[in-house]
């Protein structure tokens, strides 16, 4: 097939899902476009089948803010002409959708386009009275919609009043980029320091600063470091925090990673303290190494983790600091721990079983239209 694909190049789940779509079709033989106005941070050179096609926002001085998804719509129409695409996979309905829409409309010809819903674009950006209307518009206008959680999919028929079906495809990982590393875990290493570890796009929503106060709590009671990988907003403020809390030597910020995965892999524990996620790929990725998570109990994350790893309330440090402890000072548990998180990946969110799902729904879609 010829497929079109459209992101958002930033850190985030979002891109990278889709980026790692790309790679995987391509590399079965699919003819892939990826479409973004910036090269997306995973994506990889030398695939043959994959191109990538900028798109270029003109600074005209009478627009305060430049008009993206006008540029992105022309673009996508330019494309599907250059390389008649069969069918476009757009992630995140703002502005992706309604641009795949506007494309549609000015073509006059059939273009078929899925939208996927990843969280915050219906979450908070989508809930917004400014874009509401014209989001559940074009999820409603789009030939299939799938979501990456069912809490998401729950969530867009509460906020829009969507009726239209939604199909629940989860996120899923490269389970042989991210395994097990070479390196110990604490309980076989020499000397007993524990390293933790959050991977982020350091938004508000995601609390980074609540990792640190749970992490200055930890390290009182055990020898500990924390990696920050990523970069957003939040970074600042995460770091001061570290600072007045008197634990900065100890937290140690990476910036973004491209090789985020052996980051992870020789960690000991992953932390994530979102406000609302709607799936939480960076805790996937860290169960795919055998690391285990403590998170808050929000949104989708229940799915991801199931009965392994640890969930805690949101807006408790405390909570997410004793949960944590508990893991890094019980060595059978903590190798039990390891075993079930990889195990559970290998079973439910393996790269192909999951895009095989998408590949059956492009064809759906194309044999319907």
């Amino acid at each position: 097939m010829r497929i079109g694909i459209v992101c958002y190049p930033t850190i985030g789940g979002s891109g990278v899902v889709a980026t790692e779509m790309a790679h995987v079709l391509a590399l079965r033989g699919h003819e892939v476009h990826l479409l973004s106005y910036d090269r997306p941070s995973r994506l990889r050179r030398g695939i043959p089948g994959l191109r990538f096609h900028q798109v270029q926002v003109s600074a005209y001085p009478l627009f305060r803010y430049p008009p993206y998804d006008l540029a992105l719509a022309t673009r996508l129409l330019e494309v599907r002409e250059e390389a008649n695409i069969d069918v476009f996979h757009v992630h995140y309905a703002i502005p992706h959708a309604v641009s795949a829409f506007l494309a549609r409309s000015m073509c006059g010809s059939c273009f078929r386009f899925i939208t996927t819903l990843h969280g915050t674009d219906i979450t908070v950006a989508g809930s917004d009275r400014a874009y509401m209307r014209p989001t559940r518009f074009a999820i409603d206008q789009s030939d299939a919609v799938t979501a990456v959680s069912q809490y998401l999919a729950d969530e867009t028929r509460l906020v829009f009043g969507v009726t239209k079906p939604i199909h629940v495809f989860p996120n899923f990982v490269d389970t042989d980029r991210f395994k097990p590393g070479k390196g110990k875990r604490w309980p076989e290493r020499d000397g007993n320091e524990r390293v933790l570890v959050h991977a982020s796009n350091f938004r508000p929503v995601k609390r980074v600063a609540d990792v640190v106060r749970a992490f200055a709590l930890i390290q009182q009671k055990i020898p500990a470091r924390l990696l920050l990988a990523g970069d957003g907003p939040d970074r600042e403020h995460a770091l001061a925090v570290a600072t007045d809390l008197g634990c900065s030597h100890q937290v140690e910020w990476l910036g973004p990673k491209e090789n985020v995965e052996d980051v992870i892999a020789d960690s000991d524990l992953f932390l994530s303290a979102s406000e609302t996620e709607s799936f939480g790929l960076s805790i996937l990725e860290s169960m795919s190494c055998g690391v285990p998570s403590v998170a808050t109990d929000v949104g989708g994350v229940r799915e991801v983790m199931g009965d392994t790893g640890v969930l805690t309330p949101f807006n408790s440090p405390e909570a997410m600091a004793s949960a944590a402890l508990k893991l890094l000072t019980d060595v059978d548990l903590y190798r039990k721990q390891s075993i079930a998180v990889r195990e559970r990946t290998l079973l439910h969110f393996k790269a192909d079983a999951v895009i095989d799902r998408y590949v059956e729904l492009y064809e759906q879609v194309v044999a319907k239209s």
